[in-house]
């Protein structure tokens, strides 16, 4: 038979008020709609609200009702982040990655407002999570995803099958149209390169690997279509090819000119046998007329602590509408 206290919590959304459970024990209680509750990692959360003068004492009184102790951080004069004390190394690391994985997304999410954003191609976007992560945010343009494997590109039209504007290419894109054979790898880092030395030391599944036959397209050669029905198209390119971004971005020729902005997945480390590294990519975008907007560490050696890949953000600062 439930509670008295679980009645209560029950009957409060009839009276407009959001009862969201975070761990249990502790709820957080709002006017409907009031606070945005964000999860940061496994024992951490982000409590925000835009010009709300009681978030901070909100997210005190969270911390301090707690099974475990919290420290309310600020994050922003609006946000604030509630981080367990007791935190151990593993939660840490955690934290920090879901830390870095949400100012990316918000980042970009104002960045596609501000440039009036209205096409977003997002090229190597296996089952469509960051597809998903744009909507979430509330971009409501066209998305035009990429991916060349056919079982996750399946998948992937699976994910867009109730969003009119989110279009599927199943194809990989590149320099010059042809046929080539794509290294198949669990989860999302199938790539067209081989992998390093380095990467199959890091990475088991480099071990076992699959060939496919994938189209291979250039980006100029289906802008217009994928534009299509658009009024002063204003795209913005996502790269995440697994060491091929490069690649893809020349196959984009004298339309690389339309892009307002880019995103590509920059590597410090050589995952895959002749990826470029990270200074030779960002020249190659800055002589194009990009300038960078943020870095945001992918992956991370836990051990070392050194960061193996950042995600760029770049936009052509001129493109900025009046």
């Amino acid at each position: 038979m439930p509670t008295l206290k679980r009645r209560i919590l029950d009957a409060l959304p009839r009276a407009n008020i959001h009862v969201r459970n975070l761990e249990p024990g502790t709820a957080l209680l709002s006017r409907r709609d009031a606070y945005r509750v964000s999860r940061i990692g496994p024992t951490s959360w982000l409590v925000s609200r835009n010009r709300d003068p009681f978030a901070k004492a909100l997210s005190r009184a969270i911390g301090k009702s707690a099974r475990r102790p919290r420290r309310v951080v600020p994050f922003g004069p609006d946000s604030h982040l509630l981080v367990a004390d007791d935190q151990d190394a593993e939660g840490e690391w955690h934290m920090h990655k879901a830390a870095h994985d949400y100012l990316a997304e918000r980042h970009v999410a104002s960045l596609l407002r501000d440039y009036r954003v209205n096409c977003v191609f997002d090229v190597g976007a296996n089952v469509g999570q960051y597809a998903r992560r744009l909507r979430k945010h509330g971009y409501t343009g066209r998305i035009v995803s990429f991916e060349p494997v056919s079982a996750i590109a399946e998948k992937l039209r699976e994910a867009a099958a109730d969003d009119p504007d989110w279009w599927v290419y199943p194809c990989a894109l590149g320099r010059e149209e042809r046929v080539d054979t794509i290294n198949v790898v669990q989860g999302s880092m199938s790539s067209l390169l081989g992998p390093s030395e380095f990467g199959t030391r890091r990475y088991k599944r480099f071990r076992k690997t699959a060939a496919e036959e994938i189209a291979v397209r250039r980006l100029d050669a289906v802008m217009d279509e994928a534009l299509k029905g658009i009024d002063d198209p204003r795209p913005y390119l996502k790269l995440d090819t697994q060491g091929y971004d490069l690649e893809a971005f020349a196959g984009a020729g004298a339309r690389t000119a339309d892009l307002v902005g880019l995103q590509s997945e920059v590597a410090l480390m050589q995952i895959y046998e002749g990826m470029p590294r990270m200074q030779e990519a960002i020249t190659v975008y800055e002589d194009d007329g990009f300038e960078i907007t943020g870095m945001f560490p992918v992956t991370r050696e836990q051990a070392t602590g050194r960061v193996l890949e950042f995600d760029c953000v770049m936009v052509r600062a001129d493109s900025l509408p009046e």
